[in-house]
């Protein structure tokens, strides 16, 4: 989800819920606190609790699609891969859902989940050179994850390792499974993905021969300062 927001231990596998799904618990119980309300929204006389359920539930779909790309980012964990999820973003009151630092010790990646509209069935695409899902205008969200991913490259303060923004969407088609998204003042692409597409792009990227000695050096200083998300 990115901006607040599959939790683990910290070591690959995911284990009780993420922080969408704690903020989905955490809405609806706002609306019930105390008594009388409770009461009411056992009868259905309070509209406020119905508003939140609808926020809520928009919450747990995210908290969804969030657990769905944790359980494909496995296949890389057993390449090698040090896997982590819903992490702090130093500074900022935002999350990182997946964290992933590659077999070769020299990249980092930064991966947002998101589900743009799942019943619509609208297309991912650029339009003049902004990514869009439909007609509306989501490169805001592109450009919040390369903020994101030069503000972990700054944090983690080592040379030699390379930081990548990625985007992978449930729900909305994206236009030919891949985009590659420009942002101003980011250098390189964004890569804005189709789920069948994540597992491989990512296989595919380490640069260099890998160095399992080096990856677990970059995975031990990504959890000292990428700490859980609470």
């Amino acid at each position: 989800m990115g901006a607040r927001h599959p939790g683990e231990t910290g070591r690959g596998k995911v284990t009780g819920r993420n922080s969408a799904s704690r903020e989905a618990v955490r809405i609806r119980a706002h609306a019930r606190r105390g008594v009388w309300r409770r009461v009411l929204s056992w009868l259905g006389w309070n509209p406020a609790a119905r508003r939140a359920d609808a926020v809520a539930a928009r919450w747990d779909l995210g908290a969804a699609a969030e657990a769905t790309t944790a359980g494909m980012l496995e296949a890389l964990h057993r390449q090698g891969w040090h896997v982590r999820h819903d992490r702090a973003l130093p500074g900022s009151r935002a999350n990182l859902d997946h964290v992933l630092i590659s077999p070769c010790g020299t990249a980092v990646v930064v991966l947002d989940t998101k589900r743009w509209h799942a019943s619509a069935q609208k297309p991912t695409w650029l339009v003049r050179g902004r990514v869009c899902c439909g007609t509306d205008d989501r490169h805001g969200q592109v450009e919040a994850v390369a903020r994101y991913a030069a503000r972990v490259q700054t944090a983690l303060g080592m040379p030699g390792v390379v930081v990548w923004p990625l985007l992978v969407v449930h729900g909305s088609p994206v236009a030919g499974g891949e985009l590659r998204a420009s942002v101003a003042g980011w250098d390189g692409p964004v890569f804005v993905l189709s789920p069948g597409r994540l597992v491989p792009r990512l296989a595919a990227a380490p640069r260099g021969v890998r160095d399992l000695g080096r990856a677990a050096v970059v995975a031990r200083r990504v959890d000292e300062v990428l700490r859980p998300y609470r």
